[in-house]
């Protein structure tokens, strides 16, 4: 029933400099494969198959990654080198993409309005490459997924941080449902609060899956914190009407965007080599 994944990838990456200067934070790589790469993969996984992607000036490199080099291909063609291409012309070939471009930096409320053209009139997910997550058995989208099965609302995916850290995420709040120990019916949602006036230390991560009226709640929906147009604040809209669920996913999610979490990435998948 989702068919479709939106990748918001027009930011600059700025805690990375100079390395995202000329390249886009999403082609960073984690061993071998770029962190873009990383997300499709597991959009795939969820039985989605149309990636829309959002970028911006200087990201170029995003879509030659997902096209075919000719010249490449022609120069490893027959040699030892040649497998290493396997797994992404295998995305290639099963996967469609599609581009547009956020032309001014408002924050990823805008950049998922930015992305409307793309998706239309039908429920989607949305995957932050730089929140790169792994798992033993199915992958975080794929949960999700099946959950949106049952719930038909918007759903985001939550984890437990340290309180002192709420000010770097939306945090959420709602009570448990239908039994279960990881799903939330929100109640409220605030946009990185300071620790004393947070609600709880649940965590929204870089995974949604959004019904298509938040396009319409995202463009009446003012700025928010730092100017910027906050998902987290058109989803309050829908969590008031009780459609929105937080779901604490199975699985281990590092932040790429902060070089610790990058360092801590690079050093766990090396070990699953």
């Amino acid at each position: 029933m989702i068919k479709k994944c939106l990748f918001p990838a027009a930011g600059y990456g700025t805690r990375f400099l100079p390395a995202t200067k000329a390249t886009p934070k999403e082609m960073l790589p984690i061993l071998t494969k770029p962190l873009i790469q990383y997300g499709v993969e597991e959009a795939l996984e969820a039985g989605i198959s149309t990636m829309a992607i959002v970028t911006g000036r200087g990201k170029r490199a995003i879509e030659d990654h997902f096209d075919i080099s000719y010249e490449l291909e022609h120069q490893i063609k027959d040699t030892s080198k040649e497998p290493l291409l396997d797994e992404i012309r295998e995305l290639i070939k099963k996967c469609t993409f599609s581009y547009t471009r956020q032309k001014q930096m408002k924050g990823l409320g805008h950049a998922i309005l930015t992305g409307e053209t793309l998706i239309g009139d039908e429920p989607f997910a949305v995957i932050l490459a730089d929140d790169l997550c792994d798992h033993d058995e199915k992958g975080v989208l794929a949960q999700m997924v099946e959950l949106y099965e049952k719930y038909q609302c918007s759903i985001v995916a939550i984890e437990e941080i340290d309180k002192k850290d709420t000010n770097k995420y939306g945090i959420i709040d709602g009570k448990l449902i239908d039994g279960r120990d990881d799903v939330y019916r929100v109640s409220d949602m605030v946009e990185k609060p300071d620790p004393k006036d947070a609600p709880t230390n649940m965590a929204i991560i870089g995974r949604y899956i959004l019904t298509p009226d938040i396009f319409d709640i995202l463009r009446d929906t003012k700025p928010g914190r730092g100017g910027e147009i906050q998902i987290t604040d058109a989803l309050l809209q829908q969590a008031k009407e009780g459609n929105v669920i937080a779901y604490k996913f199975k699985g281990r999610r590092f932040d790429c965007g902060s070089v610790d979490g990058f360092v801590e990435a690079t050093n766990h998948f090396y070990t699953q080599l």
